[in-house]
């Protein structure tokens, strides 16, 4: 190999790198640009499969990230925000998505020779940004990525050049049912090592461009390099959620599906653009070559939405949910999105306190309520709970996502004390904070069983008002308990006052009532607390 074609390699590599540093700085901006409001309007737009399909598109489009819309997606089930059924559609408009990347490399990359220009802007842009903060350096950033995607393309084109002679399609053999396939091995096998399938399709428009691959070489190629973005999918789920293994399973087989079909219909695609167009498709090959790549994405949705519920059904016997656990959601992939992994850790705590609440009114009223949650569980989810927000980090304090992560924090906290006022507690008793045995069963004198019911029908509320995602009548009803315990226990504590002093009640029998009395107390006490950080979670914007 002489000195000009290994520079002519380095050049095409680079030229490569450039493209790949160009969509990360891109798609990292648009991110911070717009994720948030893209992530709102993919919960609020979709209501179904087809939805889904469209925001999923077109979210995809917008961020230039298909693995973002996807962690988007699982954390919507994990959070209980979409079900799953909805969230497929959103996985497969990923798909066409991705496309819009090798338009903008035909239409804009190829057609103009940008280099000249996006330097320029390459270095205005980068001087925007040392000035600019928040959204407009945001902004700049995105502008900054779009120019090194286009000097990265000009750059492939110029190594690629130097190899007309050198590399054909001839190299890869004829065009064969066996060479397809051998292509879309290697396509899957670039988008592997990229780690991006638009940055192979950037290559193969390049390769293509200069005459080294004919249309069915490169059809075959993007085929593979859809596949290969099932493969980081499905590693980047692993030992995750169900949600999250679900969402991986879905789409190496929805591309799986959508390959095989692509690769049935690259000659019949060619044969009808060249009807079309009245000449050789090798005369708009890189135009064809997008076309085709959104038509056997596109067709794929169509074909497949009217059998989303079987294809939700096949997914949920291949994954199945293996007994109920309440930090199963709380997914690792998610913690790459702060404000996901913050709401499904929050529907995680309001399902917990929900069974808390129903534990606690077994342990008041022993032997009505047969069916109430496990403690020990209760407890290992709460730890479990602990464990995944210390995870999370946040720098900047002025964003919601950083007062959401204070409410939960201090909700775990008062949990964790009202688990600890918990132990112990059994069929009729519990421990008080030194330790020693306290009756709830026996010995109740008629105030003390009336407030017990009191108490029991506020829970009942309040594990209504959870279930609806009320927080506020959550809150309310907790006040209005906490205020009549309140009353309640000054009430005892003065009758008990003067059982001692008339001798009908010894001290340490009046000090045993009054400590049960206390303990219930502050048992409400963090339950208020718990109900008033969940309203403030839900308050904020």
């Amino acid at each position: 190999m002489t000195m000009i074609e290994t520079y002519h390699i380095l050049e095409a590599l680079g030229g490569l790198g450039l493209f790949l540093l160009g969509m990360t700085i891109m798609t990292d901006a648009l991110y911070q640009l717009a994720g948030q409001q893209i992530r709102n309007a993919l919960m609020s737009l979709t209501r179904s499969p087809a939805s889904g399909a469209l925001t999923g598109a077109c979210s995809t489009a917008i961020l230039q990230s298909s693995s973002a819309t996807t962690v988007a997606a699982v954390g919507f089930v994990s959070a209980g925000l979409l079900t799953f059924k909805e969230a497929l559609g959103i996985i497969f408009g990923a798909n066409v998505g991705t496309t819009i990347t090798g338009w903008l490399v035909v239409l804009v990359g190829f057609k103009l020779n940008l280099i000249g220009l996006m330097l320029p802007l390459l270095l205005l842009a980068m001087i925007a940004r040392l000035f600019l903060k928040g959204k407009r350096a945001s902004l700049a950033m995105a502008v900054a990525g779009f120019s090194v995607i286009f000097v990265g393309i000009g750059m492939m084109q110029s190594g690629l050049s130097g190899f007309e002679q050198v590399l054909t399609p001839a190299t890869f053999g004829t065009d064969t049912w066996f060479g397809r396939i051998q292509l879309l091995l290697i396509g899957a096998a670039i988008t592997l090592v990229t780690q991006s399938s638009s940055a192979g399709v950037a290559a193969s428009l390049t390769a293509l461009y200069a005459g080294s691959i004919n249309f069915h070489q490169a059809a075959a190629l993007i085929i593979g390099m859809d596949v290969g973005t099932t493969v980081t999918a499905m590693v980047a789920t692993l030992g995750g959620s169900v949600s999250s293994r679900r969402t991986g399973l879905s789409h190496v087989i929805y591309n799986l599906l959508t390959a095989v079909m692509a690769l049935l219909l690259i000659t019949p695609f060619v044969q009808i653009w060249q009807w079309l167009f009245g000449q050789p498709i090798e005369a708009q090959a890189q135009l064809a070559l997008v076309a085709f790549h959104t038509f056997f994405n596109t067709l794929g949705i169509f074909l497949v939405l009217p059998f989303t519920n079987q294809f939700e059904h096949l997914l949920r016997i291949l994954v199945p949910q293996r007994g109920y656990s309440y930090t199963e959601p709380l997914d690792n992939t998610l913690l790459r999105d702060v404000d996901l992994a913050l709401k499904t850790v929050y529907a995680s705590v309001c399902s917990q306190f929900h069974d808390l609440l129903f534990y606690l009114r077994a342990v008041l009223k022993p032997g009505d309520y047969d069916d109430s949650p496990s403690f020990p569980q209760l407890q290992s989810a709460l730890d479990e709970t602990h464990g995944y927000v210390d995870l999370i980090h946040l720098q900047q304090k002025d964003k919601p996502s950083w007062s959401q992560l204070l409410e939960l924090i201090h909700i775990l906290d008062h949990m964790q004390r009202l688990h600890e006022r918990c132990k112990g507690w059994g069929k009729g008793s519990w421990v008080d904070p030194w330790g020693r045995p306290m009756r709830v069963s026996s010995g109740r004198d008629g105030q003390l069983n009336d407030i017990l019911v009191k108490v029991d029908l506020a829970l009942y509320e309040m594990i209504h008002s959870i279930s609806d995602g009320d927080n506020q009548s959550l809150w309310q009803q907790a006040q209005q308990l906490g205020e009549e315990v309140d009353r309640q226990l000054e009430a005892a504590r003065k009758q008990r006052m003067h059982d001692i002093a008339g001798g009908r009640l010894r001290v340490p029998e009046a000090e045993e009532y009054l400590e049960e009395f206390r303990h219930l107390q502050q048992m409400v006490y963090h339950i208020r607390r718990v109900c008033l950080h969940l309203k403030r979670w839900q308050e904020i914007k």
